[in-house]
C-alpha cells in the first residue's frame, strides 16, 4: 500500500475523519484568535516595548507564543496554563489519597481527573491573565508612552 492510500484510508474512518477535521478546526480558531489583539492596549507602545526586549525572558516567552504574547493577543496565554494545571495534578496524585484512587479507578477515575485538569486550567487562567493585565498597567513603552492608555478594573475584566 502506497502512502497516497494510506492517507486516503484516514478519511474512510469516520471516527478518527471527525477527530482530524476537529483538530483542524481548533487550528484554524487558534489562529485566527493569536491575531485578535486584547481591547485596550497601546500597539504601538508594545511594539517599541518588545522591540527592546528581543533576547530576554520576555522575548523567551513570546516565542512560546508563536508571537501572540508580542502582539497581546486573546489567546497570549498558549496551553501554558493547560500544561501547567496537568503537571499539578498530575503531581496532586501523588500527594493526595484521593486523587490517586481515583488514578487507580481506570476509565471513570481518568475522565475526573480530566475534568480536574481542565477547570485548573480555567483557575490558572484567571490568575495569569489576571497578573498579565495589572503588570501591564504599570509598563511603559522605552520612549514613555503606556501600554494600557485607560487602565483600571474594566480593563482587567475585560483581559481576564
Amino acid at each position: 500500500m502506497s502512502g497516497a492510500e494510506s492517507f486516503g484510508n484516514l478519511f474512510r474512518v469516520p471516527e478518527l475523519k471527525k477527530k482530524i477535521f476537529f483538530t483542524l478546526g481548533m487550528l484554524v480558531v487558534y489562529r485566527i484568535g493569536a491575531h485578535i489583539p486584547t481591547p485596550g492596549i497601546n500597539s504601538v507602545a508594545l511594539a517599541e516595548m518588545f522591540a527592546r526586549a528581543q533576547g530576554t525572558i520576555l522575548g523567551f516567552f513570546d516565542m512560546f507564543s508563536g508571537g501572540a504574547l508580542s502582539r497581546l493577543t486573546i489567546f497570549a496565554l498558549g496551553i501554558m496554563p493547560y500544561i501547567s494545571a496537568s503537571i499539578i495534578i498530575q503531581l496532586m496524585t501523588m500527594v493526595s489519597p484521593y486523587l490517586a484512587r481515583l488514578k487507580k479507578e481506570g476509565e471513570q477515575g481518568q475522565k475526573k481527573i480530566t475534568q480536574y485538569t481542565r477547570y485548573g486550567t480555567i483557575v490558572l487562567s484567571m490568575v495569569q491573565s489576571s497578573g498579565i493585565a495589572v503588570g501591564l498597567e504599570a509598563m511603559k513603552s522605552p520612549t514613555g508612552n503606556p501600554i494600557v492608555p485607560m487602565p483600571g478594573w474594566s480593563f482587567r475584566v475585560m483581559t481576564v
